[in-house]
C-alpha cells in the first residue's frame, strides 16, 4: 500500500481524470479521497456517488440536476452532484455500471466542460475533476459494447490498481492494528493465534471484511489481546496454516565415508585423471593412489 500511495501522491498533483481499479472492498473510495486531499482542490467539495445504486432516471437527475417542472414532482429546480462538485472532485463509484445513455451525456460534459440540467435548454460551465472506480474490466466491457470506447479513453488518463488483500499479506496485520486502534476496547493487540488466523484467511471481502472482523473481535475481547475465538465464525473456519515440515536430519557418517565420497566425486569430475584429481585435492598422487586402494576402488 505504501508503494500504491506514493504513486497516488504523484497523481494527486495532476488534474487529469483517474480510474481506480480493484475488487469490492479494497478501499477504492479511500484512495480517491487521498487523491483529493492531496490535490490543489483539497479545500473544495469531494462528492461521491455510487452509480450502481441508483436507477437510470434518478441517476441522471442526481448527477446533472433538473429544472423546475422537468418531471412529475419536480416543484423546484435542483442542482446535481456534478454541479455540487464544481472546483472540487466528483467520485463516480462503479462507473462500469453506468447506462449507455448517461455515458454519452457524461462524455459531453467532460469534453465541453459544460452540462445541462434535465428539463432545461441552457448549458453552464462546471469545473470538476473526475475520479472513477470499478471492480469491472472496463476494456472487456468496451469490447462487448456495454461501455463507450470514447468515454473509456477520456476517463482512463491515469490508472491506479489496488491489489486484493490476499495478494498483500504484509499489509494485513498493519491494517488490522490500525482498525483496532479505532475501537473502544481494552484489547490493544492480537494474540499469536489470532494473527495466524488473520494471515490464513482469503479475505474475499478485502479490507472491508477485515475491518468488520476486527470490530467483531474488539466487541468480544475481554483482556488486553484479541484471541482467535473472538473472531467471526466464518473467519475461524479458515484453514489455519500448518507449520512447514522439518526436513529429516542427515544421517551421521564416518570421516572415511565422507572422504571416500569426496575423492570419488573429484576423480569423476576430472574424467578419471588421478594427477588432476590429486592436484585439486591438494595431495600427492601416491597418497591418492593409496587412498583409492584403501577404499577398494
Amino acid at each position: 500500500m505504501q508503494t500504491l500511495l506514493k504513486r497516488a501522491a504523484r497523481f494527486a498533483a495532476r488534474d487529469a481524470s483517474v480510474v481506480i481499479l480493484g475488487e469490492t472492498g479494497t478501499g477504492k473510495e479511500v484512495v480517491a479521497r487521498i487523491l483529493h486531499a492531496n490535490s490543489v482542490r483539497a479545500k473544495q467539495p469531494f462528492i461521491a456517488v455510487n452509480v450502481a445504486a441508483l436507477p437510470t432516471e434518478l441517476l441522471e437527475s442526481e448527477l446533472f440536476g433538473h429544472g423546475k417542472g422537468a418531471f412529475t414532482g419536480a416543484a423546484t429546480a435542483r442542482r446535481g452532484l456534478f454541479e455540487a462538485a464544481d472546483k472540487g472532485t466528483l467520485f463516480l463509484d462503479e462507473i462500469g455500471e453506468m447506462p449507455l445513455t448517461l455515458q454519452a451525456k457524461l462524455l459531453r460534459a467532460l469534453q465541453d466542460g459544460e452540462l445541462r440540467r434535465v428539463g432545461e435548454s441552457e448549458s453552464f460551465a462546471v469545473d470538476a475533476r473526475i475520479i472513477c472506480a470499478t471492480h469491472r474490466d472496463l476494456a472487456a466491457r468496451v469490447r462487448e459494447g456495454s461501455f463507450r470506447e470514447d468515454l473509456y479513453y477520456r476517463l482512463k488518463v491515469l490508472t491506479l490498481e489496488i491489489p486484493p488483500l490476499r495478494e498483500r499479506q504484509e499489509d494485513i496485520i498493519a491494517l488490522a492494528s490500525h482498525f483496532l486502534a479505532e475501537e473502544k476496547t481494552t484489547a490493544a493487540l492480537f494474540s499469536a493465534a489470532a494473527q495466524e488466523r488473520l494471515l490464513a484467511h482469503e479475505w474475499p471481502g478485502n479490507v472491508r471484511e477485515l475491518q468488520n472482523a476486527v470490530k467483531h473481535g474488539a466487541a468480544l475481547a475481554i483482556g488486553s489481546e484479541i484471541l482467535d475465538e473472538d473472531f467471526p465464525d466464518e473467519l475461524r473456519r479458515s484453514r489455519t496454516p500448518q507449520p512447514a515440515e522439518t526436513p529429516a536430519p542427515t544421517p551421521l557418517r564416518t570421516l572415511d565415508d565422507v572422504m571416500r565420497q569426496h575423492i570419488l566425486y573429484v576423480l569423476n569430475a576430472c574424467g578419471g585423471s588421478q594427477s588432476e584429481a590429486a592436484r585439486i585435492l591438494g595431495i600427492a598422487r601416491n597418497t591418492l593412489w593409496r587412498k583409492l586402494r584403501e577404499f577398494d576402488v
